[in-house]
């Protein structure tokens, strides 16, 4: 396993603030940690990392213990967190020079990073100039420069418009497609849907559910019904039983069918239902 927790608990003081938290992470698998502000994704961030030691439980990362990490394992991650930690009066190029120095990588890898994240025009312009899209592709660019085995992103879509999420989202997957394992926190839960193999539904410091974004919407799917959007704009509600099968093969002969889906919820639905509190975007 990439990484592996089992039965974590942290608090701060008599406040619990993560509760039996146990989850694993297979190579090439993004895993997204779904929650409000507040529920303790970042705090579970921190102590997979190593920069908080858990009350109790066990936290391992690339084989090795969360509390005895080196250089070795850190230069095999890289992160998007949400301080950026850019120098703003440097150059985008300039920025990621400080980095393949740092790594000991060829000056070569900067452009190569920068053409993965669409900004290789913008390689001389200072980053107090950049857009806060360009800005968050520039931090990614800056987590990939050394081709992490494990990246971590803590919200890195969060108040970026469609297009440059888009960007973003297409690069994440191909990155998991080369083999990276991605461990990714946020609060939307249609990105989480796009990207994610496995999702864990956080909520006042426990996994509410886990597993896979369609069998956890399938699971809480109570309705069980077919919905038909006819041509005439009359919407058609049908039970999920197989006599349904030839009223819908009826409406299809008769080119009456706009739009057919099943009624399971999304991810935002069960959460909703499980808490009986909305997410904030």
């Amino acid at each position: 396993m990439v990484i592996s927790l089992e039965h974590i608990q942290k608090c701060f003081g008599e406040k619990i603030a993560l509760k039996d938290i146990n989850i694993q992470i297979s190579q090439g698998e993004i895993l997204g940690l779904l929650g409000p502000s507040g529920a303790g994704k970042t705090t579970l961030l921190k102590i997979i990392t190593g920069q908080l030691k858990a009350t109790t439980g066990k936290s391992e990362v690339l084989g090795i213990s969360s509390e005895q990490l080196t250089d070795r394992e850190y230069n095999q991650m890289g992160m998007v967190l949400d301080n950026c930690g850019l120098y703003t009066r440097l150059s985008v190029y300039d920025n990621l020079l400080l980095f393949v120095r740092l790594y000991h990588l060829p000056k070569v890898r900067i452009d190569e990073v920068l053409e993965q994240v669409a900004l290789k025009d913008a390689k001389k312009i200072s980053v107090q100039k950049l857009s806060k899209g360009m800005l968050q592709r520039l931090v990614l660019a800056r987590a990939i420069l050394n081709k992490p085995k494990l990246l971590f992103l803590d919200e890195p879509t969060s108040g970026l418009d469609p297009t440059t999420a888009k960007t973003i989202h297409e690069l994440i997957l191909s990155l998991r497609d080369e083999g990276a394992t991605v461990f990714l926190t946020t609060h939307n839960m249609e990105e989480a849907t796009k990207l994610c193999d496995q999702v864990a539904l956080l909520f006042e410091g426990t996994i509410i559910e886990y597993g896979t974004p369609r069998e956890i919407c399938l699971k809480h799917s109570l309705e069980n019904k077919i919905v038909i959007l006819q041509k005439d704009g009359e919407v058609v509600e049908l039970e999920h039983i197989p006599s349904s099968g030839k009223v819908i093969a009826k409406y299809f002969e008769e080119e009456q069918v706009a739009t057919i889906h099943s009624s399971e919820p999304n991810l935002e639905k069960v959460f909703i239902k499980l808490t009986g509190k909305e997410l904030a975007q």
